[in-house]
């Protein structure tokens, strides 16, 4: 294996690191949930979700059915196709670099459904997978630490701004809608990417946080089974039994707190001074593009 592929690799394995966590992010609405569901279940991919329903400062709220976020998706079985189909998804936009998409397989599309590859990679994110995957290979986790999150999150502000900028322009068109974006578990790329677009709308800190702590909900099973068989690897490594393996790094950094998510506000103010500043400065979305995109994707609940 060639060493450039093999950081892509551990890469994979970092990404897939996410999720499962004490906190209980609060769940839509029942009122909201009589009509609208957040969560799309598909045996292929858990956390594929839709944005809609989320409140601005502004009193407006996000459209549903427009914009959904998730996970890889060449899993997916028949009935999960014909399940997007019926969301009439029109645009997938994978984030995936090559070398996953190979590793993994292409998703599968909806009949008819654009595909646009949009891969994000960075040389530092490379270094620090690095790092983490050696430690989980090991068993040794005294590097693996629940900040590494955070810095992730800020590595992608620099290294996806063309991505980013993508899909905002993307999304302002109504033929590309409704449109899904993902990366390879839905926490990391898809979460900045998330964490972007609805500070463009103009929703509140706080409850771009509680979105980002659905995928410890809908992750959930698969974040036990992975820290299960990381547990096992370490006792086989450390010629322990799998209850002297101490995880308490290795956990911490699994689940999903949102303050790790702060990661992306935090390098949008020392760059630019504010969010708004990134958006329009850093990512070259002029104030007339960020209104059509309000205007687009978002409604007014106090009229018919």
């Amino acid at each position: 294996m060639q060493p450039a592929r093999s950081i892509v690799v551990l890469l994979l394995f970092v990404l897939a690191a996410c999720g499962g966590t004490a906190d209980s992010p609060p769940q839509p609405d029942p009122a909201e949930a009589t009509t609208h569901s957040r969560h799309v279940p598909l045996e292929g991919q858990s956390n594929f979700r839709d944005l809609g329903g989320y409140e601005t400062e502004d009193g407006r709220t996000v459209k549903w059915g427009q914009v959904y976020r998730s996970g890889r998706m060449p899993d997916l079985t028949d009935e999960d196709v014909a399940r997007l189909e019926e969301l009439e998804i029109e645009t997938v936009i994978t984030f995936l670099v090559p070398e996953e998409i190979e590793r993994h397989g292409a998703d599968r599309l909806p009949e008819g459904a654009r595909e646009l590859r949009l891969p994000i990679r960075g040389e530092r994110a490379e270094e620090l997978s690095l790092q983490v995957g050696t430690a989980i290979r090991t068993g040794d986790f005294e590097a693996v630490t629940p900040d590494l999150n955070t810095e992730f999150h800020r590595l992608l502000m620099d290294d996806g701004r063309e991505e980013f900028a993508a899909v905002l322009r993307e999304l302002a068109d109504p033929a590309n809608r409704p449109l899904v974006y993902h990366c390879s578990q839905g926490v990391h790329r898809a979460g900045t990417a998330t964490a972007i677009l609805l500070a463009a709308l103009g929703v509140p800190w706080e409850t771009i946080r509680e979105d980002y702590l659905l995928s410890n909900v809908y992750r959930a099973d698969e974040i036990a089974s992975s820290l299960d068989r990381i547990r096992q690897q370490a006792a086989a490594n450390g010629g322990v039994a799998p209850e002297e393996v101490d995880m308490t790094n290795v956990e911490a950094f699994y689940n999903l707190e949102g303050r790790y998510l702060d990661g992306v506000v935090e390098r949008a103010v020392e760059e630019y001074g504010s969010m708004e500043n990134f958006i329009r400065d850093g990512l070259g979305i002029t104030d007339e593009e960020v209104q059509r995109l309000r205007e687009e994707l978002l409604v007014d609940p106090s009229y018919p």
